[in-house]
């Protein structure tokens, strides 16, 4: 015993080390994202939803609201709690980044332990890109899909450790119910976890049953799932009322935004793809062929495997271009998905328990994903599933190829650790994900209200912004009904106001009105002023059927002021007319005043 305790003192200790080393390294690179940028459609429609709920409208029920509720309440829990300060949710970000590191990475061990004499190293480098390309590196602000990947991977990590437990009941139970919880953090991604898992789960029963062992586990894990759906559901039916849940989170958002199947299977039909699944053959097909000793063959092999990752590091230097750099990078994920299914299939017969079922559920879970916005939006947050899928080929191989692959191992590990640190730093800092705000145009301006310490953005929008508070303050009442177009700021959030108008988002997958029944809501709202922002940081024009709304909007309000970057309305009393002169009012490329 005292021997057992000598050996894991050192193991444990080493462990305490790269824990705190990544959870460190991937918080740091929040923290100096959000000193660097701020993108403001996207932190205003999470934070000005979380407000609203704070202050007490029921989503689904009090507005619409297509998206499911957990990444907002859970902000909206932190504005009750410290109350509205930006930086608050800037700690949010950097320690579930951080955390989801760690969890990927003790994943990455489990996975790994078993099957290779190094997998202790081989975890740590796989794990270290993700402190570049972490849940929350790439979009530091909060958001629903790097909070779904944090929970699947703590059931992930959940299931592997009730499998070395040898699943204990209670335990499974509950860990069944929490596989349901990414459901209710982003709809499609929920539903291909929890989908991916119950199908594999049932088959991995049916293997199990043939193999004469004990299946009763795996069952609690289904019955946890089932009557947690059941709760939530009928909690959601007695808070909001489910036919508003299913009508916006289901109907309307996938009317929105479901890709039309073409563009799912568009990413295997990349023509580049056939030569990287041949690169990596060959790879498998050398280390095969090598003789024990040697060493030039082994480190051909890991090239060979390794090639679209290494391709995406030395094309940073023959394009300047931050798109094609992204595009190459994002390219491996094709190649890993079609290479992970493959040898799942193979190697079906070897494993057993989880390892069996993982690689079927993240392949399913990423497909997922994809149906939001496919390949190039969707994998910002997804990076850590892909460093499991490498872990899970890792072992498939190992079993395929024995001690050949294990020599493999350590320069192949190193050649993907050092391309994903290169191109993803590369990535990273360009912006190349968020390349639809303008986010590199001026100087860094820092906010100066109470609620936004800590926001930092490039160009003018903080001090125009504040400028618009500074004259909400004097000149508008708080009990007034204000309309926000096209709704990029964080209004109510930074003035504490409670918003009337029931979309604060104007863009084709939030808002469901048309411009007539934008007009009906400002009579039933009893909505007086009206906020028009002239120039946005979002690129292209979100608001639709723009000239068509302003021209209603006309005939219902008048120009009170102009700001730098607003222009201020009041509502017309009943038989009041605006006298003003079109040609008086001010042009600005169309976006600022009345079309």
């Amino acid at each position: 015993m005292p021997e057992q305790l000598s050996n894991a003192e050192p193991h444990q200790g080493l462990d305490c080390g790269i824990g705190t080393f990544l959870f460190l390294a991937t918080a740091a690179i929040v923290v100096w994202q959000n000193s660097r940028l701020g993108v403001l459609w996207d932190l205003s429609f999470i934070l000005e939803y979380s407000h609203r709920i704070s202050v007490g409208d029921v989503p689904y029920r009090d507005f619409p609201f297509p998206y499911a509720p957990l990444t907002f309440l859970a902000q909206a829990g932190i504005i009750k709690l410290t109350g509205p300060v930006f930086w608050h949710h800037t700690v949010y970000c950097a320690v579930v980044g951080g955390l989801g590191t760690v969890l990927t990475w003790r994943i990455l061990l489990n996975q790994l332990r078993d099957a290779i004499s190094s997998a202790r190293l081989v975890a740590f480098l796989l794990a270290v890109p993700l402190t570049i390309l972490g849940i929350y590196s790439i979009y530091p602000h909060p958001f629903y899909d790097p909070d779904c990947t944090f929970v699947i991977l703590i059931c992930i990590l959940l299931l592997q450790r009730l499998e070395q437990l040898r699943f204990p009941a209670l335990p499974s139970f509950f860990t069944g119910a929490l596989l349901v919880v990414p459901l209710f953090f982003k709809q499609n991604t929920g539903i291909a976890f929890l989908a991916s898992a119950m199908l594999a789960l049932a088959g991995l029963i049916v293997i199990e049953r043939g193999r004469q062992r004990p299946i009763g586990s795996y069952l609690l894990l289904i019955a946890g799932a089932a009557l947690a759906l059941a709760f939530a559901l009928l909690l959601i039916h007695f808070v909001a009322g489910l036919g508003n849940y299913h009508q916006w989170t289901f109907r309307f958002a996938a009317a929105r935004r479901f890709p039309p199947f073409k563009d799912m299977i568009a990413i295997y039909r990349d023509p580049a793809l056939l030569w990287w699944f041949f690169a990596f053959a060959a790879g498998v097909l050398v280390l095969w062929l090598a003789r024990p000793r040697s060493r030039l063959l082994v480190v051909v092999a890991g090239a060979l495997m390794s090639a679209p990752f290494i391709w995406s590091m030395i094309y940073l230097l023959l394009d300047q271009d931050r798109s094609g750099r992204a595009e190459r990078l994002v390219a491996v994920w094709p190649l890993l998905l079609i290479v992970s299914l493959m040898l799942a299939l193979l190697t079906l017969r070897r494993h057993s328990g989880v390892a069996l079922i993982l690689p079927f559920i993240l392949i399913g879970t990423v497909h997922g994903a994809f149906l939001s916005q496919q390949l190039w939006g969707s994998t910002y947050a997804l990076w850590p599933l892909l460093m499991l899928l490498l872990a899970g080929n890792f072992t498939a191989l190992v079993g395929l190829l024995r001690q050949r692959f294990d020599r493999a191992l350590i320069p192949l590990s190193t050649l993907l650790t050092l391309s994903l640190l290169v191109s993803g730093a590369f990535y990273l800092h360009s912006n190349a994900r968020l390349a639809y705000a303008d986010l590199s145009k001026g100087n860094l301006h820092h906010s100066r209200l109470p609620a936004l310490q800590g926001l930092s953005v490039r160009g003018s929008w903080i001090p125009e912004f504040e400028e618009l508070v500074s004259y909400a303050d004097r000149n508008i009442p708080r009990e007034d009904g204000i309309l926000m177009l096209p709704g990029e700021d964080l209004f109510y959030y930074a003035t504490g106001r409670r918003p009337r108008f029931p979309v604060l988002m104007f863009d084709h997958t939030i808002n469901p009105y048309s411009p007539e029944e934008i007009v009906v809501q400002v009579h039933a709202r009893d909505i007086r002023w009206l906020i028009i922002k002239d120039a946005i940081q979002l690129q292209g024009q979100p608001l639709e059927k723009k000239e068509h709304l302003f021209e209603l909007l006309r005939q219902e309000f008048k120009r009170v002021d102009s700001l730098s970057n607003y222009e201020i309305y009041s509502r017309m009393m009943p038989g009041e007319k605006d006298n003003e002169q079109d040609d008086d009012r001010d042009q600005n490329d169309g976006d600022s005043s009345w079309p």
